[in-house]
């Protein structure tokens, strides 16, 4: 007699058979399925091209992948050690001195091991980013045809674009015209904001929801050549060359040593680098518009022969086996590394003065226009201290960027820590949209909220770098899951289709006066162009930084967790104990602001606080998220709102209180953003009465950084913002100067 569990088995067998017209010529289960995984390989070139003996072998998945625990310094969710066939490593073993360890993969098993699913029955879902608290209704969408009016397709297809479309598996088959979907109830359990496979047939009564299509942004049309710069004209043609290039940058650094802008200057290699692409060039075969140019990185990303320290004492003498993503990306497209920036310890800091190597000088406290509003002092030792900050955490990338030492810098993104030291310093700094640009390789602050920053002195150039960066890696399960196409900027005629949104609550206490007429005057600047400019509301916003700062914290105690000096980094001497090392290994390592924040953490996160604290915090997070999308679908194009309360701060003056108040004083503007996952950038917008630069921040809809920055750059076209006029550099070095002024990419 056949069991309940029996009969229901077979009803989904008839039903699926039902289903799919393309399973009856199969008489057999097995036969069914060589049919179906030969079809998939057919259909994927990634496996299929490729004998079984040749394919990556991948580890097994782990039932769990903490977001940030297990990762390792430098290694997102999902990433692993050369696990993809190209990478040319090899995993460590557990006993290898790596920053981190054996870790789950899950997702790569899973992509992996998947078996393809026959038409009409229900595929895997494709969740291509996880936006932390983002939910899943986005704006700006179309319907297509065969899918319904609330389908995914409708509201995440860009206007004008594809709607729904295959898994990576179906590719070939081209434009999905019947409504597939996902199970609710995926029989693998995972966290919200995770992929649910498929691995099993439907079950009754279980629903079934609309599958996204693959979230690839936009289809930029095709590029043109349009990409050409000064200095990439120039390396091409011949009018300056790579090396001579590389060597006007390394001395402009050593001119600007008293900056504390740099940890570490890779001169050899740079040099070695750059011979490397002259030779390029003189074949007639660059690797494309980067190659050649300068650039910098914070050191809080991991590159292979130079050392990472994060300006801390754990790491200091730590150098990583392998590149982080993004800057192998840069690599591979010929750029320059000069060396590795400042940073607040462990990037936990708005000001970059916290770390072991010392404070970061702004580059604008030495400019003609600074010194000349603050007057001429009597004694030597008032103009030595009259200095002010860059802002952090990324202020060393900063600086190397506004003080023409590189083209372009790397910095990462926690709460603000580009926009905030790009505002103060006086250059552009983006932070992409989470899961647009690889974290594998970056240090982890907070694994849900970081992202990398780009830093550069106009927004084209932020553009050119962005497209260098930005797609899939295999190693971090968070980014999309599609080839990121480039785009250029066109230049922005007629912006009256533009709807400005004008968040009140943004008009935060503290805000000084003369940031706000600036605000008002940027928005009545657009107001004038014919654009839309609207008051909206973001009601959750003043509950932001407190939320912000407990998920900031309980993140951090996780991921400081693996500094323990067993496996590398610092190790104390007292030999006592294990416990004893534990204690006084991180006593002798971290600095009073980053022990702070693990036992800050570490009690959000106990048994009696967790609901009260944490799991609260992250319901007000999906509220922050939602009021973005609301405002978002209300017709609102771009979100103007300054970056920060103040020019920036004198040094004696920023150090008088704690970090704890200044961070939350200095991210209250900008840490939303990295919240709901959204993109932002920050502009320089014009200067201070005591000529100090203050930037404008505008926020734009996920993954729609091409608005954004068209939107950006017409903005920056308007204000015309002021070059800097570094006097006693121009003194030193005048031809380097004169050559660096106007130094652009793009």
């Amino acid at each position: 007699m056949m069991t309940s569990f029996g009969k229901c088995m077979m009803g989904n067998i008839i039903s699926l058979v039902k289903r799919s017209t393309s399973l009856l010529p199969y008489r057999s289960m097995t036969q069914l399925g060589m049919a179906i995984r030969a079809r998939g390989e057919a259909r994927n070139p990634r496996v299929g091209t490729r004998p079984f003996a040749q394919r990556s072998t991948r580890p097994p998945a782990a039932p769990h992948d903490s977001m940030a625990g297990a990762a390792g310094p430098g290694r997102a969710p999902g990433s692993g050690w050369g696990s993809g066939s190209g990478s040319g490593r090899v995993a460590p073993s557990p006993h290898s001195a790596q920053p981190g360890g054996p870790r789950s993969q899950w997702a790569a098993a899973f992509l992996a091991a998947l078996p393809m699913v026959p038409r009409g029955v229900a595929p895997r879902w494709r969740r291509v980013a996880a936006v932390p608290g983002e939910g899943q209704e986005l704006s700006g969408g179309r319907e297509e045809e065969g899918t319904g009016r609330e389908s995914h397709a409708a509201r995440f297809s860009p206007p004008g674009e594809w709607g729904l479309s295959a898994c990576r598996g179906c590719r070939g088959a081209g434009r999905v015209r019947k409504v597939t979907g996902f199970l609710l109830r995926s029989p693998f359990p995972g966290r919200p904001g995770r992929a649910r496979p498929v691995r099993s047939f439907p079950q009754r009564g279980w629903r079934f929801l609309p599958v996204p299509p693959r979230r690839g942004l936009w289809r930029p049309a095709a590029l043109n050549g349009g990409l050409r710069s000064q200095v990439s004209a120039a390396l091409k043609e011949g009018r300056v060359a790579p090396t001579e290039l590389c060597q006007r940058c390394l001395a402009l650094i050593k001119s600007t040593k008293f900056l504390n802008a740099y940890i570490t200057v890779a001169e050899e290699t740079a040099m070695k680098q750059a011979e490397e692409s002259e030779e390029r060039y003189k074949r007639g075969q660059p690797l494309g518009i980067l190659d050649g140019i300068p650039i910098a990185v914070k050191d809080n990303f991991n590159t292979v022969g130079i050392e990472t320290t994060c300006a801390s004492n754990m790491l200091k003498g730590y150098i990583s086996p392998y590149n982080a993503t993004v800057v192998q990306k840069l690599l591979d497209q010929g750029a320059v590394l000069l060396g590795k920036t400042n940073l607040d310890e462990f990037a936990m800091g708005s000001g970059s003065t916290d770390g072991v190597f010392g404070p970061v000088r702004n580059p604008w406290s030495y400019s003609k226009q600074y010194k000349e509003k603050s007057g001429p002092k009597s004694h030597p030792e008032d103009e030595e201290s009259n200095w002010v900050i860059t802002g952090g955490s990324s202020g060393g990338s900063a600086a190397a960027v506004a003080a023409f030492t590189c083209f372009a810098a790397l910095g990462s993104d926690t709460g603000g820590s580009t926009r905030n030291p790009a505002a103060h310093c006086g250059v552009v700094g983006l932070k992409p949209t989470y899961g647009l640009i690889s974290r594998h390789g970056l240090i982890p602050l907070v694994n849900s909220m970081d992202v990398p920053g780009i830093l550069t002195r106009c927004v084209d150039d932020a553009a050119v770098l962005l497209g260098s960066l930005a797609g899939h890696d295999p190693k971090d399960s968070t980014t999309i899951q599609d080839d990121f196409m480039p785009f250029e900027l066109l230049n922005l005629a007629d912006v009256s289709k533009l709807s400005i949104g004008i968040p009140k609550e943004y008009h935060a206490p503290g805000l000084s006066s003369e940031i706000l007429a600036l605000w008002s005057k940027a928005a009545d600047l657009f107001k004038n162009a014919g654009a839309k400019v609207v008051e909206v509301s973001l009601p959750h916003t003043p509950y932001s930084i407190v939320c912000y700062h407990v998920l900031c914290t309980a993140e951090v105690a996780s991921n400081m967790a693996r500094f323990d000096g067993l496996e590398y980094g610092h190790r104390s001497d007292m030999k006592d104990s294990t416990e004893s090392l534990y204690a006084a290994t991180r006593r002798e390592g971290f600095n009073d602001v980053v022990r702070g924040r693990i036992l800050s953490g570490n009690y959000f996160l106990l048994k009696q606080n967790y609901e009260k604290y944490f799991v609260k915090a992250q319901k007000v997070r999906r509220l922050i998220a939602n009021d973005f999308v609301k405002v978002f679908r209300s017709g609102v194009d771009i979100l103007l709102t300054p970056t920060t309360l103040r020019d920036a701060a004198p040094y004696t003056e920023f150090i008088q209180e704690d970090n704890r108040t200044r961070s939350a004083q200095d991210d209250i503007l900008t840490q939303a953003a990295n919240m709901a996952g959204l993109p932002a950038i920050s502009v320089p917008t014009a200067l201070s009465e005591r000529g100090l630069p203050v930037g404008l921040q505008f926020i734009g809809r996920s993954f729609q950084e091409k608005q954004l920055l068209t939107v950006a750059k017409w903005f920056e076209k308007q204000v015309q913002f002021p070059l800097i006029q570094l006097e006693e550099v121009k003194r030193h070095d005048s031809d380097v100067f004169q050559h660096q002024k106007s130094a652009s990419f793009s």
